[in-house]
């Protein structure tokens, strides 16, 4: 199927690795011109070589820490003429109510609450101007499956749904679609992260974090690419019709309603 994406200029935060290096990698594989952005010049470095040498698309790389309010600007200046937003910074801590202080929580939602807010807002802007225009919020599972032990993933990813609804809803009014992609576990180096501080807490040895993968749907954690090839799709004019509503890749987890 022809997505009808080449030539479209996409920018990806957070685009250096995990999730986001994955949809850099199929936009580029669509003819997508890619501006990734992180904190970690050297990633991103690394992902626009490694991209640009198997695919031979164009990667623009922006090296900004988007928890500052004033990094956004300056990305979305220099991204001004983007048809495509892909936000996906993110850095949410494990853990539950007494174990994360305000600091931190502040910290986590300035980058992955507040950097979304505040770069949509901003790129929103551009796009209502040019009359079209993609925005993809890449969320996160615990928005719709609450979990006392990832509270403030949780609470900013539930938050951040509701953001996505609202938008995405009378979005089109304007020529620009708002969509949200809600991954469950997926084999990244932020999952295992997640669920070494889990089993921290709950079993008292981090290195057993793999014993939370047992009963996953397929016995296994999702794949980055397996979100990757979502978004391409949402992001494409196939999907034209779409927008103000959450997907989930999570092999069903979202939708089990067993209680015990």
């Amino acid at each position: 199927m022809d997505l009808q994406l080449g030539g479209q200029k996409v920018l990806i935060t957070g685009g250096s690795r995990g999730i986001g290096r994955a949809i850099a990698s199929s936009m580029a594989k669509e003819g997508c011109q890619l501006h990734l952005a992180s904190r970690t010049e050297a990633d991103l470095q690394q992902a626009q070589v490694e991209i640009t040498e198997t695919t031979g698309s164009e990667v623009s790389i922006h090296a900004f820490d988007l928890s500052q309010s004033r990094n956004t600007t300056r990305l979305a200046e220099a991204c001004a003429d983007v048809d495509i937003l892909i936000n996906n910074a993110g850095a949410i801590p494990g853990g539950n109510i007494a174990s994360v202080d305000e600091a931190r929580w502040r910290e986590a939602w300035d980058l992955k609450v507040f950097g979304y807010i505040n770069l949509t807002r901003q790129m929103y802007a551009q796009m209502q101007n040019r009359g079209r225009g993609v925005i993809i919020n890449i969320i996160g599972l615990a928005g719709e499956r609450y979990d006392a032990n990832y509270i403030v993933g949780s609470t900013g990813n539930a938050g951040l749904m509701a953001f996505t609804r609202a938008l995405g809803g009378t979005s089109l009014d304007d020529g620009v679609r708002v969509v949200g992609v809600n991954p469950g576990l997926i084999a990244t180096d932020r999952m295992k992260t997640l669920l070494q501080t889990r089993a921290e807490n709950e079993l008292g040895d981090k290195s057993r974090w793999q014993e939370f993968l047992k009963g996953l749907p397929l016995n296994r954690a999702g794949e980055p690419e397996e979100v990757a090839d979502l978004v391409t799709f949402l992001a494409s004019p196939k999907a034209s019709y779409i927008s103000g509503v959450i997907y989930s890749v999570d092999g069903g987890v979202a939708a089990r309603t067993k209680v015990v």
